[in-house]
């Protein structure tokens, strides 16, 4: 009925104005389907039981929250760091909490070997997956390369940090005996920074290319490099050449990048370290400075 009415209406409408009778037929044809469609929406919202707009949520948002430091896995990791500067008093020479949470290990760079070899092989440890090496380049720092193994406990579901030092001289031993996986990181290392690893099945670069001078990322190193790569068109082949700039991209400022920003001078690279103390008498100190 709604549809019949409707397109009568704009027929009489139609036939009052001078518009050809095709012309009108045409217009009402079109018409009629938006109507019925019309007619059918109305009875459904009429007869239907679901409103139409959407109901807002009962329970409210909840706004992100920072992950809290739990106090159980901070005492059960301080005491393991305990046990272990226990176990090779030798070779630790300070455990350590970073952000909160994160076990960390400084030892002699001699005992890289047996602490590796005791955080995989200790039944109290079992941290048998090795995620990454990297290297740290401090040069205020007389020993000013640092190298960080990270390792994974699967079994106590635990991570924790070795940090050791060296010089542009001094190598360190590599770990590929205790952990397979440290071949190529081993490798990155030394491309990047230039720390030395003795008995390492294939030290060489793995990043950059062949003929590779320097390390790019030693703090001293030039953010342009000292050669360019080019194609030259005559000879049709890649050419190395001497970086050259022009004169308006020269900067001539002697400070050193280190120099600009105090972090570099500082022991620590961030704040945040928080030393665990190893010994009964620490422990006693700590506690009421903590009440305090």
């Amino acid at each position: 009925m709604f549809s019949r009415e409707f397109s009568k209406v704009d027929i009489k409408q139609l036939r009052r104005t001078s518009i050809n009778p095709s012309i009108t037929v045409m217009i009402t044809t079109m018409i009629r389907p938006f109507a019925r469609g019309l007619q059918r929406t109305v009875t459904a919202a009429s007869f239907s039981t679901t409103p139409l707009a959407r109901e807002e949520a009962k329970e409210k948002k909840r706004d992100p929250t920072i992950l809290k430091l739990d106090e159980h896995k901070r005492e059960r990791l301080a005491n393991f760091g305990r046990y272990t500067a226990e176990c090779l008093p030798k070779f630790i020479q300070q455990v350590q909490f970073a952000a909160g949470d994160e076990l960390e290990f400084l030892i002699h760079p001699s005992g890289v070997i047996p602490v590796l070899s005791f955080l995989k092989g200790n039944h109290s440890a079992q941290f048998t997956n090795l995620t990454f090496i990297c290297g740290v380049d401090v040069p205020t720092r007389k020993n000013r390369f640092e190298v960080v193994y990270s390792l994974l406990s699967v079994r106590f579901m635990a991570r924790c940090r070795v940090r050791t030092y060296t010089d542009e001289v001094a190598p360190l031993e590599s770990c590929t005996k205790v952990f397979k996986g440290a071949d190529w990181y081993e490798r990155e290392v030394y491309d990047l920074y230039g720390v030395w690893f003795n008995n390492h099945p294939d030290l060489r670069r793995i990043l950059t290319d062949y003929g590779f001078e320097g390390h790019p990322f030693r703090k001293d190193f030039p953010l342009t490099g000292y050669n360019e790569v080019r194609f030259d068109p005559e000879l049709k082949r890649i050419v190395y050449e001497p970086t050259e700039l022009a004169q308006e991209f020269r900067k001539f400022d002697l400070e050193t990048p280190w120099e600009i920003f105090p972090a570099f001078r500082e022991k620590s690279m961030t704040s945040g370290y928080e030393k665990i103390p190893l010994h009964k008498e620490d422990q006693e100190e700590k506690k009421p400075e903590a009440t305090k």
